[in-house]
């Protein structure tokens, strides 16, 4: 049996490109389009050397070339540099015997350059990396490693063609000890999963996509793009309140969490539905927090008291009141901001996850509920659930009995495996924001918003993703334009309390007017 085809991606985000679909676009731009592999790079070679001069205008510029048509392209960029009367030192990690067909040719055309030494980036003012290219999955070997591992360490500023030596394009992954750090990287025709993803996107430096020429819409045996970068024009997708709506038709938000000492959490979560468009929001707590929760929920919010053991902790015996909040006009459930661990949470959950029939989100404690058995949060018809996991990776981490270094290492393997394994939308954050969903797909957020850093904007993430659930956004959907909504708000918070001066309930409050800035 055959398996079932992908989704496209939608509409709102911006393709990336993986390694295999990038050949493949090579491969029809030549074959099919008869642009010649020697023209391509000749135009990759030309945009790289208008980076260098963009960036470095003055001063010795090393080009460090390997084989393959990574190493043609930093030839083609020498020998243009040289016509424009830069000095540049042309350096091969290779032996360029080892050079065939365009980047042979390329070669020739600028002279062969010297072996890799301790010596070769002495003087020089800028370093093009030109090592290997997306097509390098595997750890760098031999005097490529060695070149790699120096340009890693160096001060000198490092342009990477097409992506950092070292890094792989289509998952971020540095497979290896060591990877080039670059300040910029200019990469031809579209940009790179491992662009975007981590570790990769913080070896990347400035990113620039250079046109080489390509048609954007590739040809049939090229593969379909499964990972996008998020735009704003996700929100333009949403459904919006009607002259004639009610409170009901805006959605129901039941957020399940708090316990002593975490009693701000839950509120900020409905604090953010009822920003990102929920008609009402529920907070559930339990009754040992009860006046904490009046005093700090939203006025706008309605309340709902639980049972509680001894620690104060909310019960195994919540579900049915949380079913029968959920019942009445149905609604999204966010459940796990500030629950709290120990006791009978667990029993909880798998409780709510055997009876929900409704979209979850389920959030912080909630996963630490389940720790090592992501499958418990799959329920009995995971192929219909609409179901969001998120997630910090200390979180994945713990959800699926794996050292938190190796989460890092591999974010969006880790991210897919969760979504396979619960069969749930997991959104792993962090400033490569990965959301990936059960069938495939991903999207990855622009980052770039150091405000987020904060205690209490990933519950603001949880409520934003729960509203725009709560009005039947599906589950991939929601989760990738919740993440944007509440990038963008921290950056509006950002702007204006600064980096370090930015708190949760900030970024809550500006949903609303990053929302409305989209679509107007």
């Amino acid at each position: 049996m055959s398996a079932p085809e992908r989704p496209a991606l939608p509409a709102g985000l911006d393709p990336l490109v993986d390694a295999d679909a990038m050949h493949a676009t090579d491969a029809w731009a030549i074959d099919e389009l008869g642009m010649g592999g020697g023209a391509l790079m000749e135009a990759a070679g030309a945009a790289l050397a208008d980076a260098v001069v963009r960036f470095a205008p003055d001063g010795l510029v090393v080009v460090v070339c390997g084989a393959g048509n990574n190493g043609g392209d930093g030839y083609v960029a020498a020998r243009l540099l040289r016509d424009r009367g830069r000095p540049v030192r042309l350096v091969s990690t290779v032996d360029e015997g080892r050079l065939r067909g365009d980047a042979a040719d390329a070669r020739d055309a600028v002279g062969a350059g010297e072996p890799w030494g301790a010596a070769s980036l002495d003087g020089a003012a800028v370093v093009v990396d030109a090592i290997l290219g997306t097509g390098a999955r595997d750890a760098p070997r031999g005097t490529a490693a060695e070149a790699i591992e120096v340009l890693e360490a160096t001060d000198v500023p490092v342009v990477a063609c097409d992506v950092p030596s070292g890094v792989d394009a289509t998952t971020g992954e540095t497979p290896g000890e060591h990877a080039v750090a670059a300040t910029v990287t200019v990469t031809f025709h579209a940009a790179a999963p491992g662009h975007w993803i981590g570790p990769g996107k913080a070896r990347a430096g400035r990113l620039q996509v250079a046109p080489i020429g390509i048609p954007a819409r590739p040809g049939p045996d090229v593969p379909e793009p499964w990972c996008g970068v998020l735009t704003e024009r996700l929100v333009r997708a949403l459904p919006t309140r009607a002259t004639d709506g009610t409170k009901f038709r805006s959605g129901h938000v039941v957020v399940v969490g708090g316990s002593p000492g975490m009693s701000g959490a839950p509120c900020l979560a409905a604090h953010g539905a009822m920003r990102a468009g929920a008609g009402y929001a529920t907070v559930a707590a339990p009754r040992s927090i009860e006046a904490a929760i009046v005093s700090r929920a939203p006025t706008e919010t309605l309340g709902l008291v639980l049972p509680c053991d001894e620690d104060g902790g909310v019960t195994a015996e919540a579900a049915d009141p949380i079913m029968d909040a959920l019942g009445g006009h149905g609604g999204t459930l966010v459940v796990g901001p500030g629950l709290g661990r120990g006791g009978s949470r667990g029993a909880l959950i798998r409780e709510l996850v055997a009876r929900l029939e409704g979209p979850v989100v389920f959030d912080a404690d909630a996963l630490a509920a389940v720790a090592g058995d992501p499958g418990a949060l799959a329920g009995p018809d995971p192929g219909g659930r609409q179901a969001v996991l998120t997630p910090h990776a200390g979180e994945l981490a713990r959800l699926l009995d794996v050292p938190t270094p190796e989460v890092a290492a591999r974010r969006l393997h880790h991210a897919r495996t969760a979504a396979t394994r619960s069969g749930a939308v997991v959104v792993l954050k962090g400033d490569d924001t990965i959301v990936a969903a059960p069938d495939g797909r991903v999207a990855v957020s622009p980052g770039g918003v150091p405000g987020l850093a904060t205690a209490g904007t990933g519950d603001v993430l949880a409520g934003t993703i729960g509203a725009l659930l709560a009005r039947g956004t599906d589950a991939f959907e929601a989760a990738a334009t919740g993440v944007w909504l509440h990038l963008r708000a921290g950056a509006l918070a950002t702007e204006e309390h600064g980096p370090d001066g930015v708190i949760a309930r900030d970024v809550a409050e500006r949903l609303g007017r990053a929302r409305r800035d989209a679509t107007a």
